[in-house]
């Protein structure tokens, strides 16, 4: 009898980051995938990624809508506890023998709490990463939760033993996201001109990609850190192509702050979009000039790409990265000639921070072998210290 995985995907980075270990266990013998498709994936204003995700052969087992409208602290709550309710009884429906819980979101942490409480055996990808916002209390609360664990780098498996996880449970597998970029034509300049609004930027010549998502911890700061972006970018006038924010707390004023200044400037060299199906995403980084805002794609696909990133601001930071990686604050200045300072780099060597673009195959290798004993867990007293 196979084994029964369910894969929980609710967002558009969601789906990047866990594409291929869904390929690789819809493929292996011993493997059954059950396939969970919920949350902004589902709605048409964040690109509806529920339609790239069937028309890349993924059909999924259920569907679940969880957002409840606003974007707040307080909606995100509620979020959170409307998604543990739909997912359990879908759970309750699959009876899946493992839950694979994906990084470090709010729909992330409903999908552990509900696998916990129904006595199901629970995997995470991408323990042990230390970042800001609330996805840094978020992603270890899951760890204390998980029973498996599939980080992207050797120190997050140290840090994941620290949290006093059993080691013999811990599988160093790199980034399933990183697996993509072997299985990617790039050397061909991507199709973008039917993809947002705008004007069309020629793919073919350098621009800037930028990605400004909001952070939850500093919900009140979101207007005004979006117009620092923003009045840096408008400086340069670069030909920019700028891809719609996350759901989470914030998108809204965001999204109302890119709105306003489009309808008002009329930027001639900026391109708006809503989402890019995994290929076409990375076709868009790898053509790009330099990458701008707070993404973690940008530290991880992004070393193994070689592409010169600015990172803005608190969301990604103690995240392991590259050398292709500038940190600024939320200064107009700082930013404008950050981007200038890395236009002239054009590109850096490729890094294999985050692993060797394999890791789908080997999580589902792990998933058919890992025993499956007592859901109870036991704190393990580390050996050695780290430095977290």
């Amino acid at each position: 009898m196979k084994r029964k995985i369910a894969v929980v995907v609710a967002s558009r980075a969601n789906y990047a980051r866990i594409r291929s270990v869904l390929s690789a266990i819809r493929d292996h013998a011993k493997l059954e995938l059950q396939f969970i498709v919920g949350a902004s994936a589902m709605l048409e204003r964040y690109g509806s990624v529920i339609d790239i995700i069937r028309a890349e052969g993924f059909e999924p087992d259920a569907t679940v809508h969880m957002v409840i409208d606003g974007e707040t602290p307080l909606t995100m709550a509620k979020s959170t506890g409307l998604a543990i309710i739909e997912l359990s009884s879908i759970f309750d429906r699959l009876k899946p023998d493992i839950v694979v819980s994906v990084a470090d979101r709010y729909e992330t942490m409903a999908t552990a709490i509900a696998a916990s409480y129904m006595n199901i055996h629970l995997a995470h990808t991408q323990g042990g990463e230390v970042t800001g916002s609330i996805d840094e209390s978020v992603r270890h609360s899951i760890t204390k939760l998980a029973h498996f664990h599939f980080p992207a780098t050797e120190l997050s498996r140290q840090r994941i033993t620290q949290l006093g996880e059993d080691p013999a449970n811990i599988f160093v597998t790199g980034c399933p996201a990183l697996d993509l970029i072997s299985e990617t034509d790039l050397s061909t300049p991507p199709i973008i001109s039917n993809q947002g609004v705008g004007n069309p930027i020629d793919p073919s010549t350098p621009y800037l990609l930028v990605i400004q998502h909001p952070v939850t911890t500093e919900f009140k700061e979101t207007t005004k850190q979006i117009e620092t972006t923003i009045d840096a970018i408008d400086r340069l006038k670069y030909p920019t192509i700028w891809l719609w924010p996350n759901v989470d707390a914030g998108s809204d004023a965001i999204s109302h702050q890119l709105r306003v200044f489009r309808e008002i400037k009329d930027p001639q060299y900026l391109y708006m979009v809503k989402n890019f199906s995994p290929t076409e995403y990375l076709q868009v980084m790898n053509s790009a000039g330099c990458g701008v805002g707070n993404s973690s794609s940008f530290l991880r696909e992004g070393a193994l790409l070689g592409l010169p990133i600015v990172n803005i601001g608190s969301r990604q930071q103690g995240r392991e990265r590259a050398k292709n990686v500038i940190d600024v604050p939320y200064n107009a200045d700082e930013i404008e000639q950050a981007i200038k300072k890395q236009l002239k780099k054009k590109r850096y060597e490729p890094f294999h921070l985050y692993g060797d673009g394999q890791a789908g195959k080997k999580i589902a290798n792990i998933l058919a072998k890992v025993k499956l004993g007592s859901n109870q867990k036991t704190f393990r007293l580390a050996q050695h210290k780290t430095p977290l």
